[in-house]
C-alpha cells in the first residue's frame, strides 16, 4: 500500500493511484458526497476527472499542471458541500412497472403494504452517489430516511437488465443482466447504459433521479 502523500493540515488522507490521480479516502458516503460538491464548486487547477466511491474519491489530474505533492495541499483546503432537499436542478424519470419478485417481501420486512413502498420510492429525490459493479450500474440515495434493507441470503444467477432493485440504503437499476443479491421491486424500460449517449451512463455520480409509477401513470 502506498504512503500517504505528505501536507499540511488536518488529516485528510490522500494517496497516491498511479501517475494521474490521487485516491482520498473517507468515513463514511456522506462525507465523500460533501467534499466532491465542494470541489465542483471551487476547482482545482489541474484535476480534469472526479470518480466516487463507496468511501472514496479518486481525483485525475493533468501531470502537466499538477502533481500528488502540489494537489494534496490544495485538496486540504477544499470545503464540503453538505446538499440540501433545496437544491435544484435538472431530475431524471425513470417509469418503473412495481412487479417485482420482492416487492411483497419487502414490504412484509418493513412492516407496510406493498402500495406504501412504491409510495415511499416514488415519493422522494434520488441521487446518483456512485457507479459500480457494472457500466451504468447507479448506485442512489433517497432524500429521505433509507430502509436499510439487507440483501437477499442467496444471489440470483441471472437478474434482468432493467430490474429496479434495494438493498442497504441505495436503490438501483441494472443495466444489463447480471448475477445480483438485491431485492428486486419493478422493472423499467429506461436504459442505464448506451454507447450511443454521452456520457454512456444514464446517471452519472450527482444525476438526480424521481421514479415514476408506470401503472398509475
Amino acid at each position: 500500500m502506498s504512503a500517504p502523500v505528505e501536507h499540511a493540515g488536518p488529516a485528510l488522507d490522500v494517496r497516491r493511484a498511479g501517475t494521474r490521480a490521487v485516491l482520498v479516502t473517507f468515513g463514511t458516503l456522506a462525507e465523500v458526497t460533501a467534499f466532491r460538491a465542494g470541489l465542483e464548486a471551487e476547482p482545482v487547477p489541474g484535476v480534469t476527472e472526479l470518480v466516487s466511491g463507496a468511501r472514496t474519491l479518486l481525483v485525475r489530474f493533468d501531470p502537466e499542471r499538477t502533481d500528488p505533492t502540489r494537489l494534496a495541499p490544495r485538496l486540504q483546503t477544499v470545503e464540503p458541500v453538505v446538499p440540501t432537499r433545496a437544491d435544484v436542478g435538472e431530475v431524471t424519470t425513470i417509469p418503473v412497472t412495481y412487479d417485482g419478485e420482492d416487492l411483497d417481501t419487502v414490504a412484509a420486512l418493513v412492516g407496510t403494504t406493498a402500495a406504501q413502498l412504491v409510495a415511499w420510492h416514488t415519493g422522494q429525490t434520488w441521487t446518483s452517489a456512485f457507479c459500480g459493479f457494472a457500466p451504468g450500474f447507479s448506485y442512489l440515495t433517497g432524500s429521505v430516511p433509507s430502509l436499510d434493507l439487507p440483501r437477499r441470503t442467496s444471489a440470483r444467477t441471472s437478474v434482468p437488465a432493467g430490474s429496479v432493485a434495494l438493498a442497504g440504503e441505495f436503490s438501483a437499476v441494472y443495466p444489463r443482466a447480471s448475477p445480483g443479491g438485491w431485492q428486486l421491486i419493478g422493472r423499467t424500460d429506461v436504459a442505464m447504459w448506451s454507447l450511443d449517449r454521452d456520457p454512456p451512463a444514464l446517471a452519472p455520480a450527482g444525476t438526480r433521479i424521481r421514479f415514476v409509477d408506470a401503472g398509475r401513470a
